[in-house]
């Protein structure tokens, strides 16, 4: 008996083909420009390791300064009161020289800059003995502000108000000042200072 599940060598028998891939096309390369890696400090273009840049240090002025007075005043004008700073400020090296000077601004920064300018300009040397005191008694009247000095050696600055910021900026280290008036103003005390300490003969 014949076994009817034996193929013929006519009979086709079916496969199965295999399945190729759609090509896949690659991304576009990105073409941006590339911003500066980051330092570890967290800025861009940063130095390795972190460091802060480091500021060039400023050069030191051979004056000290110290601000005597800041007086808001106000300027009447069509429209209104215009308010703007006036400053008062004494600058020296402490070895003699020493000046006054008075600056109006906008702002306080902007007056102080004018009144340091104006300091400068005022600058005159004081003649000092080697006690760092003065060679004799002076007096002096700026205004409604009127001064004394008598030399002092080894007493120290006997002085009080702007006269002692303006002498301690001179140099002069021993010395009894003493104002004579009661005026507090202290742009004339500072003035008249400066007035009796021209007077000075070396």
């Amino acid at each position: 008996m014949t076994d009817t599940t034996t193929m013929t060598e006519n009979e086709i028998v079916p496969t199965e083909a295999p399945i190729e891939a759609a090509p896949v096309e690659a991304a576009p390369a990105d073409t941006r420009p590339q911003r500066g890696a980051r330092g570890a400090g967290g800025r861009p273009g940063g130095r390795p390791g972190g460091r802060p840049r480091e500021r060039a240090p400023r050069e030191r002025s051979e004056f000290e300064q110290a601000t005597l007075e800041v007086r808001r005043v106000a300027r009447v004008m069509a429209g209104g009161r215009r308010f703007s700073f006036s400053v008062t400020v004494v600058i020296g090296d402490k070895k003699g020289r020493v000046g006054v000077g008075v600056g109006k601004g906008a702002d306080t920064a902007l007056a102080i800059d004018k009144a340091v300018r104006a300091a400068k300009k005022a600058l005159f040397t004081v003649p000092l003995t080697k006690e760092r005191s003065i060679a004799h008694e002076v007096h002096a009247k700026y205004a409604s502000s009127t001064v004394e000095m008598i030399p002092s050696p080894g007493r120290g600055i006997v002085a009080g108000s702007a006269m002692r910021v303006v002498l301690e900026h001179a140099g002069v280290t021993n010395v009894i000042a003493k104002i004579q008036t009661r005026s507090k103003n202290k742009l004339t005390i500072a003035r008249a200072t400066i007035a009796a300490l021209k007077q000075l003969k070396g």
